[in-house]
């Protein structure tokens, strides 16, 4: 039985060293036959250089080295795409997600035949408050939004066998979001609580402009539930429009004064009908943008050079 371990790494040179030493001492203490498959997105600082070195003594460390830097999500595909193994753990270079609990999310997957053990995050440590507090109201929103549940305060830290990499191969997707998707492939699927630790070194490769990003990614490619809302919006609008001319007309015809002023009535009403009009075309902007993405079947990501791969 091979196991894979895949990890993306973008600019992670005060880690990975560490990242390695903590991986190796852990998984020579499990069954399986491993390979550790590093995803380089595009660095810019010593991390390709890093991990050559570790590659040129350890075989069994692999490397995929970008063109450019193609995102967090692009770079797990592609260690999805090459890997062998029978079971693969996907994980962070930061070891925010500590390599410790992986032999015991594997007993969890073997002993109750599950395919996917994702990892769920009781305590997250070493991040400001007012970030984790946009993290609970993303997963909340998404799943409020969401056709499909996925699981509350996960990120991409799971366990998952070959069925489900099959599956996830086969997906012809561009515009990827993950953990969405692997839930969406289905099977049995168990969740593993752990706390998360802090940073090691270095500083997080997500900001909120990245974030904004996944999110919107989750929300419009797993629930059509904004076109709802849009198509709600214009029959509000489209009532209240109604209801506001025939009070007009009554107005002119039963009232010699008016009740209020034309000028601040209209301005009112043109400001809601156009913010309507704005939230809908901008949904529609982004679904449409989401199929031009689609359609266009560029790849999702360049290999430069692939190291230690037979």
């Amino acid at each position: 039985m091979l196991l894979s371990v895949i990890i993306p790494v973008y600019n992670e040179e005060q880690v990975i060293s560490e990242t390695c030493k903590q991986l190796f001492s852990v998984l020579t203490t499990i069954s399986y036959d491993y390979e550790i498959i590093f995803i380089n997105d595009g660095s810019k600082d010593n991390t390709l250089q890093i991990l050559k070195g570790l590659a040129e003594k350890e075989p069994l460390i692999k490397i995929i080295n970008f063109s450019r830097n193609f995102g967090h999500q692009c770079a797990i595909t592609a260690g999805l795409n090459h890997c062998k193994g029978d079971i693969a753990v996907i994980m962070d270079a930061d070891l925010q997600d500590p390599p410790a609990i992986i032999p015991e999310m594997i007993k969890l997957m073997e002993t109750e035949k599950a395919n996917n053990v994702y990892a769920v995050r009781k305590k997250r440590k070493g991040e400001p408050k007012w970030r984790l507090l946009i993290i609970k109201i993303f997963y909340r929103f998404l799943n409020l939004l969401s056709d499909i549940k996925i699981p509350l305060d996960t990120g991409d830290f799971r366990v998952i066998d070959r069925t489900v990499i099959n599956q996830f191969n086969n997906l012809d997707e561009r515009n990827k979001y993950i953990r969405g998707l692997i839930c969406w492939i289905g099977f049995k699927q168990l969740p593993f609580y752990y706390e998360r630790d802090a940073r090691y070194a270095g500083k997080t490769k997500y900001p909120v402009r990245k974030l904004i990003k996944l999110a919107t990614t989750g929300i419009f490619y797993f629930s059509n539930k904004p076109l709802n809302l849009a198509i709600s919006l214009g029959f509000i609008s489209i009532i209240i429009g109604l209801l506001y001319t025939i009070w007009i007309l009554i107005e002119k015809l039963f009232f010699a004064e008016p009740v209020i002023t034309g000028w601040t009535s209209t301005m009112t009403v043109i400001i809601f009908f156009g913010g309507v009009q704005l939230l809908t075309i901008g949904i529609l902007g982004k679904y449409i943008g989401n199929l031009f993405d689609e359609v266009k079947k560029r790849p999702e990501y360049i290999v430069l050079e692939k190291i230690n791969f037979s």
